[in-house]
């Protein structure tokens, strides 16, 4: 059956997911790019976004997990840019350029309606007014019998987490200090949701957790 799922989730040593202060130079508020050091590296983020180098091992087997069987994504407003209110016209279309990573229908939750957006390689950003399990309705209707992906950021995680819906998370500990920002841990009790611990892996430059619903 499908399942809703979080896949390479990075976050700080200190339990941070995004820095402070997103803006159009630092998308994952300042130092927050850092927490991904270890996919960067990878193989797969390498044949998916650059020119096809990249090490294998640990870190790239989660790479590889992270984007296999996907049929649709959700995100927060936040991660598909840093505009905030009303949108001022129909210019911005996402941090990625005209190919984004995605290649399936995306579901990007906002409180201000906008039409669909249709980018290259077969990302289709959809805009969801009518919250969380609207848009997690959409997704499954449009993924069929894949995964839907919830990216990000932390808050539209605890959303979904605090709903009950995700079936299973993979968190990326990266060994970055941030200090402040986005705290994936605060105001969030995983026991008392019905969340238990199942694995811990050491990868090359990331500690991978996996965390089950049940």
């Amino acid at each position: 059956m499908p399942k809703l799922v979080v896949r390479a989730f990075s976050l700080s040593l200190d339990g941070y997911g995004a820095g402070p202060d997103q803006s159009l130079d630092n998308p994952l508020g300042v130092n927050g790019m850092r927490l991904h050091d270890w996919f960067f590296d990878t193989q797969t983020f390498g044949q998916t976004h650059g020119d096809g180098g990249g090490e294998v091992g640990i870190d790239d087997q989660f790479a590889v997990r992270a984007i296999e069987n996907l049929g649709a994504w959700i995100l927060g407003r936040n991660m598909f840019g840093p505009i905030r209110g009303s949108w001022p016209g129909e210019s911005w279309k996402g941090w990625w350029g005209d190919n984004p990573p995605y290649h399936v229908p995306v579901f990007v939750l906002t409180h201000h309606a906008r039409a669909p957006i249709e980018m290259e390689g077969g990302t289709v950003f959809h805009f969801v007014t009518d919250g969380i399990e609207s848009a997690l309705r959409q997704a499954r209707a449009a993924a069929g019998d894949r995964n839907v992906r919830v990216g990000g950021g932390v808050a539209t995680v605890h959303q979904y987490l605090k709903a009950g819906l995700i079936d299973d998370l993979h968190l990326a500990i990266s060994p970055v200090l941030l200090g402040k920002g986005e705290n994936f841990y605060a105001g969030i009790d995983l026991p008392a949701l019905g969340y238990r611990f199942a694995e811990s892996v050491q990868g090359e430059k990331a500690t991978h957790l996996t965390i089950v619903k049940g």
